[in-house]
């Protein structure tokens, strides 16, 4: 976990947001006004997890904190459904090579995590570490080494302490258990001000959920970590879990950085018998998204930013994230300022080249960059066409540049 203070109303589990910012009531996993919730969702301890489902978390010496750092989540079931999304980034960390290389993706059982170490950059060695996790893991659990992936999360370029994480995994497989969702979302946290989990429950299934990420934010089929469980029945589990991703995590930034290690974990056990309601997978995952954002190192506001009239989606996208990205629209976020000037260069730089009629106030609202929500709705016409694209993203404060400074130090 990262040094210093935070804002409590940062995380998924969190208190009591700013009056008048337009949120859902304190305490609830849902609390984005852009989360679209469907009708009948029980909200269940976020530390759950979905039934048939075991986890654990334990501190084996990765962590400078002595935190918890390694983590199992497992299925009970022997016929799971499953589906693995990892990071386009090309410096791929060494357990995204062995989940590419070695697991079967549609039928994985487990996942065994660290956090204090990303085993990225790490060469050979690295490699070999990252499958012999994968191997006790699956001895532990008395499992194929294909039904298991590992995922891991920390500093780039430092060698795995092996044998602490190898001790760490037969810890936690010894414990796990139904109440061990708690210590398994502590197990994947590094810089996170405090857990992004949640247990929810809709007709007759549950969906269980447990992710990391505050810093190396930005959209690779998947961005940070994160493990969904549920006991439904999901016939097509890849193109469920790549449509919720669409709409959830590849609509985020933080910091524009895409991270060597994310990895998202779909596992459907059907043992609930019923299909997922409509629109809960991606109500889970976005508002995990945007815990993510409000968690960005340092930050106190979440904005998004909405293009429409763009010549293409893809011309729409790409003004959006340079907008989001923009350090001069971060810090006008983060000083309440309704700078419009700010998005119409970022958008002008985004198009460079191309013939675009004055952005002015007309076509641009950013009244909400200055008011006093924690969420701020922003967006600008170009004029162009029909295409449109929406991007989340928060604000650029002093306390991410310490951060991210003091990060090895």
């Amino acid at each position: 976990m990262r040094a210093g203070g935070r804002r409590p109303e940062a995380v998924a589990e969190s208190g009591q947001r700013a009056a008048g910012s337009g949120q859902r009531p304190s305490g609830r996993f849902f609390r984005s006004r852009w989360v679209e919730v469907p009708e009948g969702i029980d909200e269940l301890d976020p530390a759950g997890l979905a039934p048939g489902f075991r986890a654990a978390g334990v501190a084996c010496g990765l962590k400078a904190d002595g935190g918890t750092d390694v983590g199992i989540v497992a299925c009970d079931q022997r016929a799971v459904s499953s589906a693995l999304l990892l990071t386009r980034n090309a410096a791929a960390a060494a357990p995204v090579r062995v989940c590419r290389e070695r697991c079967k993706e549609g039928a994985i059982r487990a996942a065994v995590v660290n956090s204090g170490n990303a085993n990225a950059a790490t060469g050979e060695r690295g490699y070999a570490d990252a499958i012999a996790m994968q191997e006790r893991g699956a001895a532990a659990l008395g499992l194929d080494a294909s039904a298991v992936a590992v995922a891991e999360t920390g500093t780039i370029g430092v060698p795995l302490r092996l044998d602490l994480v190898l001790e760490g995994i037969d810890r936690a497989a010894a414990t796990l258990g139904s109440g061990g969702g708690a210590s398994f979302s502590e197990a994947i946290m590094t810089t996170d001000a405090g857990p992004k989990r949640c247990c929810v429950r809709a007709g007759g299934v549950t969906v269980s959920a447990q992710a990391k990420g505050a810093g190396m934010i930005e959209p690779g089929y998947a961005t940070m970590l994160c493990f969904i469980q549920t006991d439904a029945v999901v016939p097509d589990p890849e193109r469920a879990l790549r449509e919720a991703v669409a709409a959830s995590f590849e609509r985020i930034t933080v910091d524009g950085q895409m991270s060597t290690n994310d990895t998202v974990l779909l596992q459907a056990s059907g043992a609930g018998g019923e299909p997922l309601p409509g629109g809960l997978l991606e109500a889970v995952l976005l508002q995990l998204a945007l815990a993510i954002v409000a968690d960005g190192e340092g930050a106190s506001r979440v904005g998004r930013i909405a293009v429409r009239e763009a010549a293409t989606r893809a011309e729409a996208e790409r003004v959006a994230r340079a907008i989001a990205n923009s350090p001069l629209v971060k810090t006008a976020l983060y000083g309440h300022d309704p700078n419009w000037g700010r998005i119409a260069q970022a958008a002008g730089q985004a198009l460079a080249g191309v013939e675009l009629a004055e952005l002015g106030p007309d076509r641009i609202d950013a009244a909400e960059l200055g008011g006093d929500s924690s969420e701020a709705e922003l967006s600008v016409a170009l004029g162009r066409g029909e295409g449109a694209a929406h991007v989340f993203f928060s604000d650029l404060t002093h306390e991410y540049i310490r951060i991210n400074a003091e990060y090895t130090t």
